[in-house]
Parts: C-alpha cells; sequence; structure tokens
C-alpha cells in the first residue's frame, strides 16, 4: 500500500505532528505582512544511510514530507529566518556492500528544521522573483516505531545541517532544494547474544529536500 495514504494512521504520530505544527503557527504573531509569514509547506525527500563499516552499503529512497513553515524577515537588509514543522515518512534501503541481501523499511519523523535565509534583491523582478540562499540546523524525532534493519534500530532524534537554495515567485510561492548532512548516528545496534556486545554502527543519515510552501 502506498506509505503516503498510510502516513496519519499512527495516531500517537498525528498527535505528535498536531503539537509540533501548533507550537509553529502560535509563533505567528501577525505583527506585519513583511515580518512574520506563515503557511503550508510540502514536498519529497530523498534519504539515504552513509555507512563507515566494510560490510554495509545504503540506498537512495524517496519519501514524503508536509507540515508549516514560519518566516521571520528582517527589513531592508534581506536577512531573515524560517522555522518549520514538518512530518516526514523515510524510506530506508540498506545492503550488503556485494548485494546479495538488501532490507528496506520505512520510518516516520517529525522534522523541525530552523534556518538562516538571505534573499538576493534583484531589480525590477525583485517583486516577481528573488532567489534565496539558507542553511542551518535540522532536529528530526522518529515518530514510529519500526526497525531500519534486523540487527539494528534506529535511535529516537538525529540531528542535520542543511544548506540550501531557493526561489521565492510573487512574493508567496517558495521553491526550495537543499542537501542535509547527517551529523550524529542514526542506528543503535542490538546485542546478538546475552553475553556478546553490540557492534558499533557508525551510521549517518543524509538527506536530499525539495519543498514548495505558500505564505500569507
Amino acid at each position: 500500500m502506498n506509505p503516503i495514504i498510510n502516513i496519519f494512521t499512527d495516531m500517537k504520530s498525528l498527535k505528535v505532528f498536531l503539537v509540533a505544527a501548533a507550537a509553529v503557527l502560535m509563533t505567528a504573531v501577525p505583527a506585519s505582512a513583511q515580518l512574520f509569514r506563515f503557511g503550508p509547506k510540502i514536498g519529497t525527500q530523498v534519504s539515504s544511510m552513509k555507512f563507515d563499516e566494510s560490510v554495509l552499503d545504503g540506498e537512495n529512497r524517496a519519501g514524503f514530507t508536509g507540515g508549516v513553515m514560519v518566516e521571520l524577515n528582517v527589513p531592508i537588509i534581506g536577512l531573515g529566518f524560517d522555522l518549520s514543522a514538518m512530518y516526514v515518512h523515510r524510506s530506508n534501503a540498506i545492503k550488503l556492500k556485494d548485494g546479495s541481501d538488501v532490507q528496506s523499511k520505512s520510518s516516520d519523523y517529525i522534522d523541525i528544521p530552523l534556518h538562516v535565509k538571505y534573499k538576493i534583491g534583484l531589480p525590477i523582478v525583485g517583486k516577481v522573483l528573488s532567489p534565496y540562499v539558507f542553511t542551518g540546523p535540522c532536529f528530526a524525532v522518529r515518530a514510529s516505531k519500526a526497525a531500519i534493519v534486523e540487527g539494528a534500530k534506529a535511535k529516537s532524534a538525529d540531528v542535520a545541517w542543511d544548506f540550501g537554495i531557493g526561489l521565492q515567485l510573487f512574493n508567496h510561492l517558495q521553491i526550495g532544494a537543499s542537501y542535509g548532512l547527517g551529523m550524529n548516528k542514526t542506528l543503535k545496534a542490538l546485542p546478538v547474544g546475552p553475553n556478546v556486545n553490540a557492534v558499533d554502527l557508525d551510521a549517518k543519515t543524509n538527506c536530499w529536500t525539495i519543498t514548495a510552501a505558500w505564505l500569507f
């Protein structure tokens, strides 16, 4: 069955998402249309796990993301910030280096990206289109209990650092693309026996994300 259709089947995950989304929207006090803006944000995320182990490798898999975003702009200088609460459905595939065994699992996360954004003002066409660059941390909290691969489980949270570019159209639509560089280990190996310690897995999740947001 399509994972996008099942994204909200876990009621506990839905509650976590709604609380995070409400927290973001509550920060959007309407001080000024040019200072604070907020709106829906959707997109796709292609993630892969990178291993230092010699026998494991990760394959790219596409997932779905959706939520809300708040943007704070500093007048005149083009500098701003944005904060989002995003529900992310990740699909991961892990295989042996020789390709003989592939395990694919899906997990749901609440992503909280916080970005510093700089909009590049263009003469004449600035109100129609405006390119921008952004960077900042993204904090992800796992909202599902699904294990990633047999013998290991995903940690409850991970952190990435985003680098991205985008284009704002007609002062409302923002289309952005970013690369998230995993900063911490995202897998924890399980013990293979009562007297045998688990092998440390140096696995990090990197991802490409493309989103579209409509800000009011």
